[in-house]
C-alpha cells in the first residue's frame, strides 16, 4: 500500500483499509490528518481538495478520493462475490474430493496401458484403421477408468480406519466424502462400466470386466477380505492389472478391426512384463502402510519381513525384468527393436538402482518410503511410454 506524506514533512501515516466481505459491509474512511500537520493541509487550496496518494518512490500523482473509493468498492465486491458463494465451493470442494477418490496414479496406469496396447494393434494393422473406431475406443477407455474407480473406491469403503492412519488425505478418512456418496459413486462406477462393456464389446470381453470387478470386490470387502492373505492380495492384483488387462485391451482392439486375436512377440512381452510389476507394486504398495496395517493386524509381506527386506525384493523382482528384457532384444532381434529395447530398459534399471540407494541412505523413513514407492509407479508409466515404439 502506498503512503500518504505530506512534501514539507516526513512524517507519513499508512493507508490502512479493512477487508471488505460484502458490498454492504464496504465503507469509506475518511483519512485525517495528524495534529502537526493539520494547519499546513489546512492550508491548502480548495482547488487542490484531492487527496495526493504518493508512491514509495515519490512521485506525487493525486488521484480523486472518489475514484479511490469506486475503486475499493468495485474490488470489495469481487470479493464478496468470490466468497458468498457457497454453491461454486461446494463443487469445487466435491471436484477435489472426488479425484482423490479416483486414487489418479492407478488412473494414469490404466489409461497409458489401454492406449498403449490399442496403438500397438494399429501400428500393426494399420490398414484397418477407421474413424469409427474412435468413439469406441473412447468409450473402452471410459470403461477402464468406471472398473478402477469401483475397485479403489469398495477399498477405500472397507478402509476407512486404516487410512486414517496410513492415507488420511483419502476423502473418506479425511471427512471430505461421506460413505453414502461413496457408495453411490461405486455403484455408478459398477453399472456405467458393464452397460458401456455389455453393449460394445460383447459377451467374451463382458465376462473378463466382471471378473476383474470380481477380484477387486473380494480383495476388500468382508468376509473375503483378500487382502489380508499376502499371497492371494498380489495375485490378484498381478491378475487384474497384468493379464486382465493387457490381454483384454488388445483382443478387444483386434475384434474391433475384425481380426481374430493372436499373440504377438510384443504383446506376449509386455504381459508378461507388466503382470511381474504388477507383483512387485503388490508387495511393495504395503511399504508406506506398515504402521496402520500392523496397528488392525492386517498382514502383508511388509510387516512379517520388515520394510528393509521388501524394498530389497521388490528391487531385485524388477531388476530381474529389465535383465530379461534386455535379453529378449538380444535373442529375438526380428521382433523388437533393439535400438530402443536395450538402453532404454538399461537407463531404467540403473535409476532403479540409485532410487534403492537413496532408500538406503535415507534409513528408510516414512517420507522416503512413499518417494520410492511413487518411483516405481514412474517406472510403471515409463513402460507403457515405451511400448509402441519397441
Amino acid at each position: 500500500m502506498d503512503l500518504l506524506s505530506s512534501p514539507r514533512s516526513s512524517l507519513r501515516i499508512s493507508a490502512v483499509i479493512p477487508p471488505c466481505v460484502t458490498y454492504s459491509r464496504c465503507k469509506s474512511i475518511p483519512l485525517k490528518p495528524i495534529t502537526t500537520e493539520s494547519k499546513l493541509l489546512s492550508q491548502t487550496p480548495k482547488s487542490s481538495h484531492l487527496v495526493g496518494f504518493y508512491s514509495w518512490r515519490g512521485h506525487r500523482k493525486p488521484v480523486a478520493i472518489k475514484h479511490f473509493r469506486r475503486l475499493s468498492i468495485s474490488a470489495c465486491t469481487r470479493v464478496g462475490a468470490a466468497e458468498s458463494d457457497p454453491l461454486r465451493n461446494k463443487i469445487s470442494e466435491f471436484k477435489d474430493a472426488f479425484w482423490r477418490f479416483l486414487r489418479p496414479h492407478t488412473i494414469r496406469g490404466t489409461a497409458l496401458g489401454s492406449v498403449a496396447l490399442v496403438s500397438r494393434a494399429l501400428i500393426e494393422n494399420s490398414n484397418l484403421i477407421k474413424w469409427s473406431l474412435l468413439f469406441k475406443a473412447f468409450s473402452g477407455l471410459f470403461a477402464l477408468i468406471c472398473g478402477n474407480g469401483y475397485i479403489v473406491g469398495i477399498n477405500q469403503i472397507y478402509d476407512i480406519g486404516i487410512d486414517k492412519v496410513n492415507k488420511p488425505y483419502l476423502p473418506i478418512a479425511a471427512g471430505d466424502l461421506s460413505v453414502q456418496s461413496a457408495w453411490l459413486l461405486v455403484l455408478f462406477f459398477a453399472v456405467a462400466g458393464l452397460l458401456i462393456v455389455g453393449f460394445n464389446f460383447g459377451p467374451f470381453i463382458t465376462s473378463l470386466y466382471c471378473l476383474g470387478l470380481f477380484l477387486g470386490t473380494i480383495y476388500s470387502v468382508p468376509p473375503f477380505r483378500m487382502k489380508r492373505f499376502p499371497v492371494a492380495a498380489f495375485l490378484i492384483i498381478a491378475t487384474v492389472r497384468g493379464f486382465l488387462l493387457n490381454f483384454g485391451v488388445y483382443y478387444a482392439t483386434r475384434a474391433a478391426l475384425g481380426l481374430q486375436f493372436e499373440w504377438s512377440a510384443p504383446v506376449a512381452f509386455i504381459t508378461t512384463f507388466v503382470t511381474l510389476f504388477a507383483l512387485v507394486i503388490a508387495v511393495t504398495k504395503d511399504l508406506p502402510d506398515v504402521e496402520g496395517d500392523r496397528k488392525f493386524q492386517i498382514s502383508t509381506f511388509a510387516t512379517k519381513l520388515g520394510v528393509r527386506n521388501i524394498a530389497f525384493l521388490g528391487s531385485g523382482l524388477l531388476l530381474l525384468n529389465y535383465i530379461s528384457s534386455v535379453m529378449a532384444a538380444v535373442y529375438m532381434p526380428q521382433a523388437f527393436r533393439r535400438s530402443v529395447m536395450i538402453p532404454a530398459h538399461t537407463l531404467l534399471a540403473m535409476s532403479l538402482i540409485f532410487q534403492a540407494w537413496i532408500l538406503e541412505q535415507a534409513s528408510y523413513t516414512k517420507e522416503a518410503i512413499a518417494k520410492f514407492y511413487q518411483f516405481i509407479w514412474n517406472l510403471f508409466y515409463a513402460e507403457y511410454i515405451l511400448f509402441p515404439f519397441i
